[in-house]
């Protein structure tokens, strides 16, 4: 097991709060903005559009970023294009590929808005959408899944980890079943890349998008969609960078990645991504997955114990604690712990309004765990909601 109290000299804002946001954005360690500051300070040139050294540096080191996040996912670079967060990678995709009027997609109640609401707007273009319950746990069955298939069925896009219960689904299972009836697979990994081990090959879903500021401590504005077939995609922007010819009213776009990312990049938070996905390498992601499952778990576990307060999701967990103290509003909750003992936690509906209407709730509390995080940080959670009962009884 890694040093923690060594980790959190890296992250120099834990010195002033406790920091149980880390679904909505992780911290991003000194070395990550040292490479980007390097970048502006040394070498700061545009990628792949000039031969003078600057340019030629920029390129390279964006590049090997490249190579970096690909082979911690076990992905080849060809196929890892950069976007600038998972909602873009997702929406390339839904904007990308050919529907045809009479399409069928199957996704679930889970699902972070961001892999709901451009699966919602391809009605428009006929194509119907079949939406999935999860249990009370905020468990999909794979069955379930399978049972809405049709033969018109294209895709399936589901919620690898929900950043509302913090409950993993068995996306391998629902892979291979998609895979049996020919419908291709999209993951949405934003709370899983860096949490836990993911393994593309082993997944073999056919679209994986995530985002560099969670799990893998890069900057906002960072996010990476992996396609393993380039070919079935015909991106939705173009211009600048992905075209290899242009004669008179044709042109020829370049391979992949490069027909996906159009115009200058965020070449700056490339490059810290990249050095921040060998930060979390060096550490270790299933040392991590252990240490934020057993903070997530203790504090789960400690908190249904208050009679005031109603935890959601399953036992094993990962990283993302919901809960409710009875008789007062999630931000009430958010911001008395936040003005009493500078502890920063999410509230409100999380970005999934289907799943909070599912519970029958307005909004949640949410506290969630990083690397970063410790057993100390767990008993001042929820002493501190422990004595909100005072405001409640």
């Amino acid at each position: 097991m890694y040093d923690v109290y060594a980790v959190r000299e890296d992250f120099p804002v834990l010195k002033k709060v406790v920091y149980l946001d880390s679904t909505a954005t992780t911290q991003t360690p000194i070395p990550a903005v040292e490479a980007m500051v390097e970048y502006f300070y040394k070498y700061a040139g545009n990628h792949g559009r000039g031969a003078h050294r600057l340019a030629r540096e920029t390129t390279n080191r964006y590049e090997d970023a490249r190579e970096t996040v690909a082979h911690f996912l076990n992905a080849e670079p060809s196929k890892t294009v950069f976007t600038k967060n998972t909602t873009e990678g997702i929406n390339l995709v839904a904007n990308s590929y050919p529907w045809e009027a009479g399409d069928h997609i199957v996704t679930t109640m889970l699902e972070h808005h961001s892999n709901l609401l451009p699966w919602l707007r391809l009605q428009k273009k006929g194509v119907n959408v079949t939406v999935v319950s999860p249990d009370r746990r905020g468990i999909i069955d794979p069955q379930v899944i399978e049972n809405a298939l049709t033969d018109r069925t294209k895709l399936i896009a589901v919620t690898h980890i929900s950043n509302v219960f913090g409950s993993v689904q068995d996306v391998i299972r629902i892979t291979k079943l998609a895979h049996r009836n020919e419908v291709k697979v999209l993951i949405d990994g934003a709370q899983s890349a860096g949490h836990i081990p993911v393994d593309l090959k082993t997944l073999g879903c056919d679209f994986f998008a995530t985002a560099g500021h969670k799990g893998l401590l890069g900057p906002q504005g960072t996010g990476i969609l992996y396609i393993r077939h380039p070919e079935v995609l015909e991106s939705a922007s173009v211009g600048g960078g992905t075209v290899s010819d242009v004669s008179g009213l044709t042109y020829m776009l370049e391979p992949s990645p490069a027909c996906f990312e159009a115009g200058t990049p965020n070449i700056p938070g490339v490059i810290g991504l990249g050095r921040a996905v060998e930060y979390v390498e060096k550490i270790g992601v299933s040392e991590i997955e252990k240490h934020e499952a057993k903070l997530s778990r203790e504090a789960a576990k400690r908190l249904s114990e208050l009679e005031h307060v109603e935890v959601y999701g399953p036992e094993n967990r990962a990283g993302t604690v919901p809960f409710n103290v009875k008789g007062l509003h999630a931000h009430d909750v958010a911001l008395i712990l936040d003005q009493t003992k500078k502890i920063c936690i999410r509230s409100g509906h999380h970005c999934a309004i289907p799943v909070t209407r599912f519970l029958e709730v307005e909004s949640t509390a949410r506290a969630s765990f990083a690397l970063y995080n410790t057993e100390e940080e767990v008993d001042i959670l929820v002493n501190a909601v422990n004595s909100l009962k005072a405001l409640v009884f």
